[in-house]
């Protein structure tokens, strides 16, 4: 069987090698990791200490990685060493930066070949996935060498469990091995149930995504960027974040129109990936206004510090940085939060509700129903069904300052209510760590 997945993976690669190349040449992703990737040459860790390995795709799952992390550390008393894993260019650059006492290195492909030889390099004790990053071939090493394997902050989308459901057969036998499933909700612990996953796995632990989320707007981190973007603590603020085609368009023919009614309103937008700043850049440009992007005043004193401009204080704010979308949002009074016009399923509506922002976001919120259903149970929310009616609910918003201000209030208490996720995952982590004598077995093996 795994070599049947090396074969589909290849024909896989093989069919996609056109648009990979496109990728890798016009914006340079895909590059970097190449050997680590294909060949499995990943770190090789010495360690005097067992080993416990963390992967995180991307962004925002090393953004949620890193609480489990830090609190992981905390209840063991750094009785273990640690390495980070990441798929994307952008993933690592940020763990870079959020795990600076860690082993960094990239998540292997699903080769036999290239996950031997990470396991061989790595020799964990333990292998923590966030989400549902599930890999047969990975797997089936795992238990193979007798390495139990966690999964955390999982989710499984309706779409998702009918895709997997039709290769049940195929990948029940290696559900059926995961020591630990920490699941979001008792409906996403059902899905997974099905799949095979035994029920002593399943534990229902909440959202790590409600843990940790800043909800001070007077934070360090989003003070500065209310500095450098030179933002009046009076400015009314509308911002776009996490969007992709064609929501930058929509915020900013929203905007154009609202400003006229609503005097001094702000527009920030960020879009999800990088590769879109320069076209989002050139989206405003054509609109005749003002731009200011935060990469050219990242290394030169505040606009404020100087003397702002009319064309300044007017201009679109780009966030074209990695990193600080998350204290950006204390920026805003209404956030609309993208990827949810489209098929992507909805980007992290969390973050700006627990600063207390009025959020809005599309009908395409499949990603975070569950985190939805919350908000809209507590009036603290609005989702939209059609692009046309972005404008009309943000005048309306702007127009009622008690209702905007209320709505902010029930997105903050919300979140509070539903944090604690991210202890109960730790203390389970450790208690794999530490039954039935695997740390002892575990590190045996690996010396």
């Amino acid at each position: 069987m795994r070599w049947l997945f090396n074969t589909a993976y290849v024909l896989l690669l093989t069919v996609l090698s056109p648009v990979i190349a496109w990728r890798m040449l016009r914006h340079g992703r895909y590059r970097k990791g190449i050997s680590e990737k294909l060949l499995g040459r990943v770190i090789r860790v010495s360690a005097t200490r067992p080993v416990v390995w963390f992967h995180a795709v991307s962004v925002g799952e090393v953004i949620q990685l890193q609480k489990v992390v830090d609190e992981f550390q905390r209840q063991t008393a750094d009785r273990y060493d640690v390495v980070i894993s990441t798929s994307t260019d952008t993933g690592y650059e940020l763990a870079q930066k959020r795990f600076p006492s860690c082993q960094l290195t990239w998540f292997p492909l699903d080769f036999t070949w290239a996950v031997s030889s990470a396991m061989q390099r790595i020799q964990p004790a333990m292998v923590v996935l966030m989400e549902l990053e599930l890999w047969p071939n990975f797997l089936a090493e795992c238990h193979r060498r007798a390495i139990p394997v966690a999964v955390v902050n999982a989710r499984m989308s309706e779409r998702s469990h009918r895709g997997y459901m039709r290769v049940r057969r195929l990948l029940a036998p290696l559900f059926r091995e995961l020591a630990l499933v920490a699941a979001q909700s008792k409906t996403y612990a059902e899905r997974l149930q099905s799949m095979g996953v035994s029920l002593e796995a399943i534990r229902v632990t909440g959202s790590i995504k409600f843990d940790g989320v800043e909800t001070n707007r007077a934070s360090k981190k989003t003070v500065l960027l209310r500095q450098v973007f030179d933002l009046p603590d009076s400015s009314l603020v509308l911002m776009a974040g996490s969007t992709q085609e064609p929501e930058e368009q929509m915020a900013v023919d929203a905007w154009l129109k609202l400003r006229q009614r609503f005097a001094g309103l702000r527009l920030i937008l960020v879009p999800r990936h990088r590769e879109r700043f320069d076209e989002v850049a050139k989206l405003v440009a054509a609109a005749n206004v003002p731009l200011i992007r935060r990469s050219g005043i990242s290394d030169r004193p505040a606009i404020s510090a100087t003397a702002a401009t009319d064309s300044e204080s007017d201009a679109v704010l780009l966030l074209d940085t990695i990193g600080e979308l998350s204290a950006c949002w204390g920026l805003a009074d209404i956030a609309f939060v993208g990827g949810s016009f489209g098929k992507r399923g909805g980007q992290n509506m969390i973050e700006p509700a627990a600063y207390g922002v009025c959020v809005l976001f599309g009908p395409n919120t499949s990603n975070f129903r569950d985190v939805v259903d919350c908000f809209r149970e507590n009036d603290a929310c609005i989702q939209l069904e059609t692009q046309q009616q972005f404008e009309q609910q943000v005048a309306a918003l702007l127009g009622d300052p008690a209702r905007r201000l209320q709505m902010g209030i029930n997105a903050r208490e919300a979140v509070v209510r539903q944090q604690g996720a991210t202890a109960m995952t730790a203390s389970l982590l450790c208690e794999i760590m530490e039954r039935d004598g695997k740390i002892a077995v575990a590190h045996d093996r690996a010396a």
